[in-house]
């Protein structure tokens, strides 16, 4: 089996939410990971755009590490087509075995455990536990209302310009993706590269 390029840990909806636009952004980020020999992890389920990322991975030839609590395994959620399903005890070692295996993180758009899958890994960026890049694709404007609210952050004291930096965000997949992974070291080959 081929080694993966490099793993892209993406955190994004268990729903599909209400424009269309975050469905088609999933599918073309599954789709630019695998085409360019990379590996998706993420949480593991089969419903939303978390469904739809792993779905358009494996439709485009990619790797999918799918980690998933048992509570949420027998609540029938699993995505079962994953290459690697890891079934764990807790959200806690969900979250870090998707942090251990991966080399770079995306946030789409997602409620509230896809905000604090990316609080949690942007917090330990700035702690210095790791030093991999994050991205938050802010498609449709979506995570807009939290950058502004962050910049709030920032003048009243909170965060510092410099905590700010430790995250890209961008509306552009191609260039967000090509960002991230060359920043976390990576020149992901294309599948003619491979040929």
């Amino acid at each position: 089996m081929t080694q993966p390029a490099f793993s892209l840990c993406v955190y994004c909806g268990s729903r599909p939410g209400a424009d269309p636009a975050f469905t088609q952004t999933a599918r073309e980020v599954g789709t630019w990971i695998a085409e360019r020999g990379g590996q998706l992890v993420y949480g593991g389920g089969n419903n939303g755009l978390m469904g739809t990322v792993a779905d358009a991975v494996l439709e485009a030839g990619g790797r999918v590490v799918g980690i998933i609590p048992k509570a949420l395994v027998e609540r029938e959620w699993a995505n079962r087509s994953c290459t690697e399903l890891h079934i764990v005890e807790n959200m806690h070692e969900r979250k870090r075995m998707m942090a251990e295996r991966a080399d770079a993180f995306l946030a789409l758009p997602g409620g509230i455990g896809t905000f604090e899958e990316l609080f949690e890994v942007w917090t330990w960026r700035q702690l210095a536990y790791h030093d991999k890049p994050i991205g938050i694709l802010n498609t449709a404007g979506y995570y807009q209302g939290m950058m502004d609210f962050l910049a709030t952050s920032v003048k009243q004291g909170f965060l510092g310009d410099w905590q700010m930096g430790l995250v890209q965000v961008s509306d552009q997949v191609p260039t967000l993706l090509q960002d991230l992974v060359q920043a976390a070291g990576f020149a992901p080959a294309t599948r003619l590269d491979q040929i």
